[in-house]
């Protein structure tokens, strides 16, 4: 792959320079030294990915990550120092078309961090090639959104599970379409969205303060929870088993997308016998497009993101493809169907 870096300081940008020349399949384009400067190098000499810092001058990495996707979309990681400390920024950068978030190895101050950049950007070129090359991504934006806790919920039996798929611009793909709504009584929602295991907490915590609703990490041998959100946290699949409790298997190891949402809807369309809806969001590659058609053989409701609100139309065009999907609706009117399907308000 042809790589760039965005990055201000020398020192990282040297330390990212010399893990990606070290393997014979990456080259380093260019490097930037601002937001504005990647910016204008993407649309004079486009790469396949950009290794982007958050905190630049002139634009930050998030605008500077709305800009490309606006004017030369491209895969973007954020790589930058101590993520864990700039949750909002991570997940607004996320929100605008990068696809993952790694710290900056130079930076981590523990061993690994220059393998663990080389898995990222290992993963980077499978989802490329799986999407049918860069091209395929789309310029849009989300912007967030306000939004406040809640109380946890009380012990209610579960009767309608909403099950949501995400990857590319999810984080606030899945915070619009759950903004404001109260689901009905006995409703649970897990959400397998592509993220890196470390951020699973930390995307759990932002959502949380975005929705009305409990949210929080799925832990091993969880039972649905009726009125709240749990998320994959876990690069190991999400699973629910046939006693309707929610797991973590490693397998299948081989596959690009860590959590799997296609494993997480074929366990719903096999093992779930109450009412269930399938929502398909946003996403580079293909996954979640069969597990979505399981779901709609097994006669549960199936409903896929359409193009036009799509940060990257890769996951929800693959179930268009299959007739996987029910409905294909703008993000906008994905909520009013869940209202009318499902029950609850507003």
């Amino acid at each position: 792959m042809k790589i760039a870096i965005a990055n201000d300081s020398a020192m990282a940008a040297e330390a990212l320079r010399r893990v990606v020349a070290s393997t014979a399949e990456h080259q380093v384009l260019w490097i930037a030294r601002t937001g504005a400067e990647a910016v204008r190098m993407c649309a004079e000499n486009r790469p396949d990915l950009v290794l982007m810092d958050l905190n630049m001058p002139e634009l930050d990495g998030v605008e500077a990550t709305r800009q490309i996707m606006e004017q030369s979309p491209c895969a973007i990681l954020v790589v930058t120092g101590r993520p864990q400390d700039n949750v909002n920024q991570v997940f607004r950068a996320l929100g605008a078309g990068a696809l993952d978030v790694t710290a900056t190895p130079v930076l981590q101050g523990q061993p690994g961090g220059d393998a663990e950049l080389l898995a990222k950007i290992r993963t980077m070129d499978k989802l490329i090639r799986h999407s049918g090359g860069t091209q395929a991504m789309l310029p849009k934006t989300a912007a967030n959104g306000n939004g406040h806790g809640a109380d946890a919920p009380g012990a209610e039996k579960v009767t309608a599970l909403l099950a949501i798929g995400a990857s590319t611009g999810g984080p606030v793909a899945v915070s619009k379409l759950l903004a404001g709504w109260k689901p009905p009584r006995g409703c649970a929602i897990v959400v397998v969205q592509h993220i890196d295991q470390h951020f699973a907490d930390n995307f759990a915590r932002w959502l949380g303060e975005q929705l009305e609703m409990p949210v929080r990490a799925a832990e091993e041998g969880d039972e649905l929870v009726a009125g709240a959100v749990l998320i994959a946290k876990s690069n190991d699949h999400l699973t629910l088993d046939q006693n309707l409790r929610l797991r973590y298997d490693s397998h299948p190891k081989d596959y690009a997308y860590r959590p799997s949402v296609d494993v997480f809807f074929h366990c719903v369309a096999q093992h779930w016998k109450g009412e269930a809806v399938g929502v398909l969001l946003t996403g580079m590659g293909r996954d979640g497009a069969e597990g979505l058609l399981a779901m709609r053989r097994a006669g549960q409701t199936t409903i896929a993101q359409d193009q036009a609100s799509s940060a990257v139309y890769g996951m929800p065009r693959a179930a268009a493809e299959l007739d996987a999907a029910q409905m294909i609706l703008p993000l906008a009117k994905i909520g009013a169907v869940l209202r009318s399907t499902l029950g609850g308000r507003s």
